[in-house]
C-alpha cells in the first residue's frame, strides 16, 4: 500500500512541474485547474471491503492474541510466585525458576513478534487488493469531475500537503462511489463474539 501511495505522490509530483512548465494550465469546467485531496489510507479503511477485511483479520488472529495473553498470564503468575516464595527456596531452585521465567518471556516475545509480523503482512495483502480497486474508482471519479490533480493528504513520509480547503476533500465521495460499485454491504455493527 505504501508503494501505491508513493506512486500516487510521485505521479502528483511529476504532474506539478509539467503543469508549471506549460504555458496554459489544464482548465477545469470553470476555467481553473481543479485539485482535490484524498486521505487514501483512511478512505480504504472506511470502505465496506476494508472494514470487512479488518474484521475478518482480527477474528483470524484472535486465537493468537488469546495464546499470547495466556503466556503473559503464566509469566506474571510465575513471577509473583517466585517473589512470594523466593526466600523459602534454595539458590538452585530460585535460579531454576528464574530461568524458566526468562525462557517463557523469550518465547512470548518471539511469539508476539512473529504474530505481529504475520498480522501486518496479511493486512498489507488485504489492503493492497482493496487499494487497487479504490484507486480505479478514484481515477474514474477524478476524470468524471474534471480534477487535474488529486493529492493524498495522509502521506507522512513525503509531506506534500500544507493546506487543503475541506471542500477539496473527496475521500467520502470515493468511499461512497467504491461501496456502490463493489456491491459489498457494510459489516454488521456488532460482529458476533468468537467462541
Amino acid at each position: 500500500m505504501k508503494n501505491l501511495a508513493a506512486l500516487i505522490v510521485a505521479l502528483g509530483l511529476a504532474v506539478v512541474p509539467s503543469a508549471h512548465s506549460q504555458a496554459p494550465a489544464v482548465p477545469g469546467p470553470a476555467g481553473n485547474t481543479k485539485v482535490a485531496v484524498i486521505y487514501f489510507e483512511a478512505a480504504l479503511a472506511q470502505t465496506n471491503d476494508g472494514q470487512r477485511a479488518l474484521a475478518d483479520l482480527k477474528q483470524k488472529f484472535e486465537p493468537k492474541r488469546a495464546q499470547f495473553k495466556t503466556l503473559s498470564d503464566e509469566i506474571e503468575s510465575l513471577t509473583k510466585q517466585l517473589q512470594t516464595d523466593g526466600a523459602k527456596l534454595t539458590n538452585a531452585e530460585r535460579a531454576s525458576k528464574s530461568k524458566a521465567i526468562e525462557d517463557k518471556k523469550k518465547k512470548a516475545q518471539r511469539f508476539g513478534e512473529d504474530a505481529q509480523n504475520e498480522y501486518q503482512q496479511e493486512m498489507q495483502g488485504l489492503y493492497s487488493g482493496v487499494a487497487s480497486k479504490v484507486y480505479d474508482v478514484l481515477v474514474a471519479y477524478a476524470q468524471q469531475h474534471g480534477y487535474s490533480l488529486v493529492i493524498d493528504g495522509g502521506q507522512k513520509q513525503a509531506p506534500l500537503l500544507l493546506y487543503a480547503d475541506p471542500a477539496t476533500d473527496i475521500s467520502k465521495d470515493i468511499v461512497d462511489a467504491y461501496n456502490a460499485k463493489s456491491g459489498v454491504p457494510a459489516a454488521p455493527a456488532n460482529p458476533p463474539a468468537a467462541h
